[in-house]
């Protein structure tokens, strides 16, 4: 019987990891010095953002929405993931499991979604510049953030429940974390109901989105062909950080897509683990660093800081 197949286990098996001891410990260490110095970076800009005064408006208030959102997505998965590496079982639990394709999908979501925010942003600020003081709000910035919230939780549960109901054939995940492809690869049944969700996700989530951003940024680039040399630069200027952190969340993205997609018959283990956690590493360790170095205002809020505590 069919039945008879079905995974009951409420364990799975993380495959992905190194046996080799030594392999396991400088894994270890790597991800440790990241996960210190993400939380470091990402809770040092949200102190800074709070505290300083002359940090308000839609695009601090996105920045810090979007400091929060990489806390929680690396929190959900780097410390599991390193107790995993020290482990001999190398498993996780069917709750964890699906906690973390949870975490893990609605990080995603709101980091896109966070981004298209600041395009628009600073697409009523460069192109629109005499409405942006009605139009980008402290009320309508914070509707915005809780409808992008709201949005990725209520996908991602959906997305969870869809997955939760599929009978499983295996206990083995061949990746270092959970995640939904992974699931409905070991389902023991039809998942085109999945398939057809996950594909009006990627239209919604993905494809919507970044139309927005290449849209909001071709009007800004002609509206900076149009101007003058300096409100060129300095329209540039304010749009260079969110470019980069785009960018590195892109990036991210891609090189997850690789490391779910090559064999590890065509490429070391090493290198297809390190890919597949791009997304969930590269955004959330270097967007702080990016706006703390690249936006002067932040810099100078910094700076302020320091000066009022020395005082």
């Amino acid at each position: 019987r069919m039945e008879d197949t079905y995974n009951t286990s409420t364990t799975f098996i993380l495959s992905g990891f190194e046996r080799d001891t030594t392999s396991a410990l400088l894994y270890f260490a790597c991800l440790f010095v990241l996960y210190v110095v993400t939380i470091f970076a990402n809770v040092f800009l949200i102190v800074v953002l709070f505290l300083e005064e002359n940090l308000r408006g839609p695009m601090y208030t996105c920045l810090c929405h979007l400091a929060v959102n990489e806390l929680c997505g690396s929190t959900a998965i780097l410390p599991h993931l390193m107790a995993n590496v020290l482990s001999e079982s190398k498993t996780i639990s069917y709750n964890t499991c699906f906690a973390q394709v949870f975490f893990v999908y609605t990080y995603g979501t709101v980091e896109l979604t966070v981004l298209t925010v600041m395009a628009y942003d600073r697409y009523v600020a460069i192109c629109n510049p005499l409405w942006y003081g009605s139009t980008m709000t402290d009320v309508k910035t914070y509707r915005l953030l809780i409808l992008v919230w709201s949005y990725s939780l209520l996908t991602t549960l959906l997305l969870v429940g869809l997955s939760l109901r599929l009978p499983l054939c295996s206990s083995k995940v061949d990746k270092l974390f959970c995640d939904n492809v992974t699931i409905m690869n070991i389902s023991c049944v039809d998942a085109s109901i999945n398939n057809i969700y996950g594909i009006i996700l990627i239209i919604l989530t993905i494809v919507f989105p970044l139309l927005v951003i290449v849209y909001s940024y071709i009007r800004i680039l002609i509206v900076c062909l149009k101007a003058s040399k300096e409100a060129r630069a300095k329209a540039l200027n304010t749009c260079l950080s969110h470019l980069l952190t785009f960018f590195i969340f892109v990036v991210g993205v891609f090189a997850m897509v690789i490391g779910n997609r090559v064999k590890s018959k065509n490429a070391p283990d090493t290198v297809i683990n390190i890919l597949s956690l791009g997304f969930l590493i590269i955004p959330p360790l270097f967007n702080p660093i990016i706006y703390g170095m690249k936006t002067e205002s932040i810099r100078t809020g910094f700076k302020n800081i320091l000066r009022k505590q020395s005082s």
